[in-house]
């Protein structure tokens, strides 16, 4: 992570996000403390907004989709099996490119569903819309108990509640791939696309590293913040409890060939109009009110307890869901900066009140308990509490002068 002091955080100049985004990493080495990489600043303008301009100057779109239909025309099968996996929540990404596989490269798509921690009215709906649009769809709901237990751990250690469901929703397709002996998975969009390194938006294919990392039987993988066998020894889990979290081997994803695509690689990623396009050819439904934390009514609509992370995000490096879904609707010009700066002081800093009484009841925490566990999390970098305990944030984006 950058090393900063109290008064060097940036800003992008073209979006607004700050020099404290944090990249993605692999989560099963994801302990408190860890200084993750952040994304990087050119000249004052982030990666992901560099990568917005070669996307409109430099990439043959053209030529990338005939990298898709050689892809596609390699692994069809015509023999009316499935040919293709597509991890999927019924959200707009997922539902567009299921729908595009399917109707316009003539695949056969099986999806899948790491069901959410929390479901929400909308995301449940969604779910069901993705079926009812004509995919069939396998839905992995794993034990309550178990999954309550170490998104607690998640959240009390590195204040990461959805950590435990990326696990699952990283490693779920390629496991499902290899039991129905299908060779490629399809995601939406590489993480590149909003400030990881810009080199891999030119990769096609998500490392394997990413998806065969979470192995319950290396005591030194990292689950909640806690090594594997401390989740056995200290906090009474089995290996039949973890089994679901287990990622594929190195060993099995090469011996079976499979691969793993991204299709923001072949279609040029916009995801409101991955929204269009899934409200016009699909059942996909929006909110009838706006994300928490956002202006946006299709953003984040699966799981309340990704509205808790995104709150998280916004204590831990002073940037929520507002910054994140303004920042790439500044990339695709569909608002200004300037908009995008009055979006973020509005609703960043909100906080899903209305679903505290699920997050107290999922992870078995009183509301004392849980606000502390917050406020750990807070860095003198960005916060500043004053005598009367209540928390200010010292960095937030502004317009340029």
């Amino acid at each position: 992570m950058k090393d900063i002091s109290s008064n060097q955080v940036k800003f992008c100049t073209k979006c607004v996000i700050s020099e404290l985004r944090p990249t993605s990493t692999i989560e099963a080495e994801h302990t408190r403390g860890e200084k993750k990489p952040t994304t990087a600043f050119t000249d004052g303008v982030c990666d992901a907004c560099r990568w917005a301009v070669l996307k409109e100057t430099e990439i043959d779109w053209d030529k990338r989709e005939k990298e898709l239909i050689d892809l596609c025309n390699k692994h069809r099968k015509d023999n009316g099996e499935y040919d293709v996996i597509v991890p999927a929540s019924g959200g707009k990404d997922s539902m567009y490119v299921s729908h595009i596989l399917k109707h316009k490269y003539n695949m056969n798509p099986l999806t899948v569903t790491w069901a959410p921690n929390i479901w929400t009215e909308a995301g449940q709906k969604n779910h069901l819309n993705l079926i009812r649009s004509g995919f069939n769809n396998v839905l992995i709901s794993v034990n309550g108990k178990v999954h309550r237990k170490l998104t607690r751990l998640a959240f009390e250690n590195i204040g990461h509640p959805f950590q435990p469901f990326i696990f699952g929703q990283r490693s779920v397709g390629p496991k499902l791939a290899l039991q129905h002996n299908i060779s490629l998975i399809f995601y939406g969009e590489n993480v590149a696309e909003y400030g990881n390194n810009i080199m891999d938006n030119y990769d096609p294919i998500m490392k394997p590293e990413l998806y065969t990392c979470y192995d319950v039987d290396n005591p030194e993988t990292v689950l909640g913040g806690v090594p594997v066998k401390d989740l056995y020894e200290k906090h009474n889990l089995t290996r039949a409890d973890l089994i679901p979290y287990r990622s594929p081997s190195m060993e099995d994803v090469a011996s079976k060939n499979l691969e793993v695509h991204y299709m923001s690689y072949y279609r040029k990623w916009v995801p409101q109009e991955n929204y269009y396009y899934a409200m016009k050819n699909t059942h996909f439904e929006p909110s009838e009110t706006r994300t928490t934390g956002s202006y946006s009514k299709y953003s984040g609509l699966d799981d309340k307890l990704e509205w808790l992370h995104y709150y998280m995000m916004f204590i831990k490096y002073g940037m929520g869901r507002a910054t994140a879904d303004a920042a790439q609707e500044v990339r695709t010009d569909k608002i200004t900066r300037d908009e995008a700066v009055k979006l973020v002081q509005l609703y960043d800093s909100e906080f899903p009140v209305q679903h505290l009484p699920d997050y107290l009841d999922y992870m078995d925490l009183d509301e004392k308990k849980f606000f502390e566990i917050i406020d750990g999390f807070r860095s003198e970098v960005l916060w500043e509490k004053d005598d009367n305990g209540d928390w200010s944030l010292l960095h937030q984006v502004d317009l340029l002068s």
